[in-house]
């Protein structure tokens, strides 16, 4: 779809204008930029745009001006929020306002194509030709996700409880099932989308026997964990977002991990490796994969007894 998807970055700040249009060119992308919200607006009214990068912060018409102009005049454009340090109150309403996904300043250039290829991804299930939950998901599975939804529907606060439940009884939380919880919730299915991508701990991919977390902070990228990101997906033979073919090891990666000081860091499951080089990453994660086997030729010793 990217060589068809045409992006609208809205910023103030002309070095962030200038490093979108060259990140995301760079991807396949087409794209325009303005340098506020009035300009944004103008270029929108001559012509539509798939997705909108905007920055909240903006003087004249902020971003969440913007936004609302964009739901009433241009309801299906994807909305992606690209910012320093807003509010809780201007995030609620960005959130609200049914955004897609949100990229936080500064920005790596993996960080960024990450958040564009999940709203591209977001914008081409929109809108499927038929919904085959039931062919996809066992009818048991999806009886006890509809009971945990009717439990909470009615309870203030209770999205994240039903996403985690859904998470644990489906395994992941697909454009489907996001809607189905939206429809059973009554809410937007782009809030729900906005908290699927926005926490790390959802995912909206099956995951592996094991997950690998790669942080992408500034810390870390300053200390080239962009070499060690790659050394990892050559060794796992995958992409971000992938899971290898013997579905072992699935691949993300985090905005923060909350370990500047460790930097650069990776999260196997629940663990915290830091300080990591490409050696390093590869001792580790063939560490995982020795154990697995040590694993099962226990059991499968203990059943031969």
């Amino acid at each position: 779809m990217s060589d068809n998807l045409n992006i609208l970055v809205v910023d103030d700040e002309p070095v962030v204008l200038r490093s979108c249009e060259r990140i995301l060119r760079d991807e396949g992308y087409k794209v325009e930029s303005a340098p506020g919200g009035r300009e944004a607006i103008i270029k929108m009214e001559q012509r539509a745009f798939d997705l909108v990068i905007t920055d909240l912060k903006m003087p004249e018409v902020d971003g969440i001006t913007l936004i609302r102009w964009i739901r009433k005049a241009r309801p299906d454009t994807g909305i992606v929020v690209i910012t320093g340090y807003p509010s809780q109150e201007t995030v609620r309403d960005a959130i609200e306002l049914g955004i897609i996904d949100y990229v936080p300043k500064p920005f790596t250039p993996s960080v960024l194509t990450d958040v564009i290829k999940r709203a591209e991804d977001w914008l081409g299930s929109r809108i499927p030709a038929k919904e085959k939950l039931e062919e996809e998901f066992p009818p048991s599975m999806l009886a006890e996700l509809d009971r945990v939804i009717n439990k909470y529907k009615n309870k203030p606060g209770s999205t994240i409880p039903v996403l985690q439940r859904a998470q644990e009884i489906v395994g992941y939380l697909p454009p489907m099932i996001q809607k189905r919880i939206a429809r059973g919730l009554n809410i937007p299915s782009a809030e729900i989308h906005s908290i699927v991508s926005f926490y790390s701990l959802f995912t909206m991919k099956p995951r592996g026997d094991h997950t690998v977390r790669v942080c992408l902070g500034t810390a870390c990228y300053v200390k080239g964990v962009e070499t060690v990101l790659n050394k990892i997906k050559e060794l796992l033979k995958i992409d971000v977002g992938g899971i290898t073919e013997n579905g072992k090891f699935s691949l993300e990666t985090v905005r923060c991990l909350g370990t500047c000081g460790l930097a650069p860091v990776m999260v196997i499951d629940n663990e915290t490796h830091g300080a990591l080089n490409q050696k390093k990453a590869v001792d580790i994660i063939n560490r995982y994969t020795s154990a697995d086997i040590k694993e099962k030729t226990s059991e499968n010793h203990e059943g031969e007894e």
